[in-house]
């Protein structure tokens, strides 16, 4: 006779309960995996097993309810078994499905617990991942060196009479009732140099009375101007039509704006490509105008785009990766290693890390969103009032123990 199998169940259920107790008392956690206590009975050469003892405790990494947030720097794992690649200050290395990320005065991305997140540099998604860190540069301009237009022009329009002329003390004077003197139509180009400043140019459309280059056509004339009046290099150019109104050629084939140095930026030159412009009887009208120049720009904001890329958004309406998220994935997840603060790190029961950028097998992310503890709370609360039974019968069987013992010694 004696009082072990019924310990050995207290303790089971004690543990039992503190498994449970961890689930529930983490129900809110984000990004936290549920644990199940697994026991085993125990025999040592009777047929009278000796109790029962707690084998191990597994945790569940089935994905949680991926709730919104309503903050950027939140970032979901989203159908799949992926795990954010963490690193501390000596280079340890973590695991962690907790994505509320935040962002230090350096530009280093870290999680609440100051680890740092890693990933790759921008247009990289192999390789070792290293610290991600936001960059707050200032980002350098762009020159203008491709200008992409279409235009409407009037086939109503009529031949101007004067000849084009423009100088800084004489610019051209408009076709229009009742002067028709230079030109027909005029729509505005802005274009950057290579220090970011905008450098507005002006085209002008006239309507050519020479013999046209298609037959049964007609030719236009566009010239370039600069701000201060001056024909941009590379201009005129001949626009030649067919009698459907449809471009068909210019002159000369692959017309190239160019201006000299100015202000301390470099001399432009400026490919155009005047692809799909018409000549309908309808009023003249820029269709198209763009082109590949921007002012230099300051960092606004980023999001995190579902591949893991980190998109930044500048001032200059322009976006730019600023780096790629790397995501982690274990060929048993269950081998991992809870380190607490919502993060894991791997064993030799886990195997190796497998690295890449989000997508496939690791899941998607999703910005402005978080994913919601697997804990599910009306189970658990069955499990409890199931594992406070069990606790209340094993001290039940101590007790009786107890009083057969009692009953012996009295006899």
């Amino acid at each position: 006779m004696g009082f072990g199998q019924g310990v050995s169940g207290l303790n089971a259920a004690a543990a039992n309960l503190d498994v449970i107790g961890n689930n529930i008392a983490n129900a809110n956690t984000i990004g936290f995996k549920s644990a199940t206590a697994q026991f085993s009975d125990v025999y040592a050469g009777s047929k009278i097993g000796l109790g029962v003892s707690v084998n191990s405790v597994v945790q569940s990494f089935n994905n949680g309810t991926i709730a919104a947030s309503g903050r950027d720097l939140d970032v979901a794992i989203s159908n799949g078994s992926g795990f954010f690649r963490l690193v501390d200050p000596e280079g340890q290395v973590f695991y962690s499905r907790n994505g509320q990320l935040n962002k230090l005065d350096d530009g280093r991305l870290v999680n609440a617990s100051g680890l740092q997140v890693t990933g790759y540099p921008a247009g990289q998604t192999t390789g070792v991942p290293q610290p991600i860190t936001i960059s707050n540069a200032q980002l350098p301009p762009r020159a203008t060196s491709q200008i992409t237009a279409q235009f409407q022009l009037d086939s109503r329009g009529t031949v101007p009479p004067a000849a084009f002329v423009s100088t800084p003390a004489a610019p051209p004077t408009p076709a229009v009732p009742p002067t028709k003197d230079m030109y027909n139509y005029t729509t505005p180009i802005t274009t950057y140099d290579s220090l970011g400043n905008k450098v507005q140019l002006t085209a002008y459309f006239s309507k050519s009375g020479a013999a046209p280059t298609v037959g049964g056509g007609t030719d236009w004339t566009m010239r370039v101007l600069d701000a201060n009046g001056n024909v941009v290099g590379g201009t005129p150019v001949t626009l030649s039509f067919d009698n459907a109104g449809i471009m068909q050629s210019t002159t000369p084939a692959n017309p190239s704006l160019t201006l000299p140095a100015a202000n301390g930026a470099s001399a432009m030159s400026m490919t155009i490509n005047l692809a799909g412009t018409t000549q309908f009887g309808a009023d003249n009208d820029p269709k198209s105008i763009v082109q590949n120049g921007f002012a230099s720009g300051a960092l606004l904001g980023f999001s995190v785009q579902e591949d893991g890329t980190i998109l930044g958004s500048y001032s200059n309406e322009q976006t730019r990766s600023l780096g790629t998220i790397a995501l982690a994935r274990f060929a048993n997840d269950e081998g991992l290693k809870p380190e607490g603060n919502n993060v894991w790190s791997a064993t030799g029961a886990s195997g190796p890390e497998l690295l890449g950028a989000a997508g496939g097998a690791a899941g998607t992310l999703e910005s402005n969103h978080v994913e919601s503890s697997n804990v599910d709370l009306s189970n658990e609360l069955v499990n409890l009032i199931v594992a406070q039974r069990n606790y209340q019968a094993n001290a039940q069987s101590i007790k009786a123990q107890d009083t057969v013992l009692q009953t012996l010694v009295n006899i």
